[in-house]
């Protein structure tokens, strides 16, 4: 199986926002980064892939199968770490644990224990007492003791401090040392993405504008930095967000190759970050 994930011709309309037309096809096996602005889409997105929401539109398959015929076993391949509390906030940890244990066949209670203590989490505390990092520790730690083959994470380092957040980006490059692993990984701080990521899926207004390999998009995106008289309708073409000051010019390109041959040495040409791409082409090409 190639493809963990494929989402083919998929729309979902809102009032006042529609996801149109997403075909997305993730490979099995690796760390894929989902990036995107608030509202272009990426919660939609992976409650369509988790069988939260249904398509108005298209087909949505995960390990090759269709929620309609398989949900039961698939629901037990998926762990999911949503961006927020999801648990009734009254309960302890310890109840929690059991009712989770019960709804998966391959529940390790000796993994959960571990992952309990290297999150330090306390057993008899209600949910509600603990901070917000917490909360997503023990999302995380309920999440990888079924022992998933797919995880599915929606901005799960929004509420970790520095520390926390590099050592649950260790614990999944650790993970991804099994290779039948995937994670599905929704994230606004970007330097996660760079870290970690595979692959990177970037949606845009409702629209999948890529899906590349972080070293592609390295190769492909360059911020270019020079006098904004070697702008011209031609040349604006290669470009997103142009930026112009009495300075110059600032902009992003996806043609790296052919705008360091065009221009040269009359441009400054530096590598993009996901940050910077998100932020140029936040308006469009």
């Amino acid at each position: 199986m190639e493809h963990i994930i494929e989402l083919n011709n998929v729309s979902k309309q809102f009032k006042g926002f529609k996801l149109e037309n997403v075909n997305l096809k993730v490979k099995q096996g690796y760390i894929t980064g989902f990036i995107g602005a608030n509202g272009a889409g990426k919660s939609t997105t992976i409650k369509l892939i988790m069988n939260l929401l249904r398509p108005d539109t298209g087909e949505v398959k995960v390990f090759g199968k269709d929620y309609a015929s398989h949900e039961k076993w698939m629901k037990q391949q998926i762990g999911f770490v949503y961006d927020a509390n999801v648990y009734y906030e009254g309960l302890k940890l310890s109840v929690i644990r059991k009712i989770i244990a019960n709804a998966y066949d391959d529940w390790d209670d000796t993994l959960f224990e571990r992952y309990r203590d290297m999150f330090e989490l306390p057993l008899n505390r209600p949910i509600k007492l603990f901070s917000k990092g917490m909360q997503m520790k023990a999302s995380l730690a309920l999440a990888l003791a079924h022992q998933p083959k797919l995880l599915i994470m929606d901005e799960p380092t929004a509420g970790l401090d520095p520390i926390a957040r590099r050592e649950l980006l260790e614990l999944l490059q650790q993970l991804m040392m099994d290779e039948e692993k995937s994670i599905f990984f929704s994230s606004h701080i970007t330097t996660d993405l760079d870290r970690i990521a595979d692959y990177i899926a970037f949606i845009r207004q409702g629209k999948l504008e890529f899906y590349s390999s972080i070293e592609d998009i390295k190769e492909q995106f360059a911020v270019v930095k020079g006098d904004t008289a070697l702008l011209d309708r031609d040349t604006r073409s290669f470009f997103s967000g142009i930026r112009e000051t009495d300075a110059g010019f600032q902009a992003l390109t996806s043609e790296r190759v052919e705008v360091e041959h065009l221009f040269q040495h009359d441009v400054i040409i530096e590598p993009a970050s996901l940050e910077d791409i998100m932020y140029y082409m936040k308006g469009g090409k």
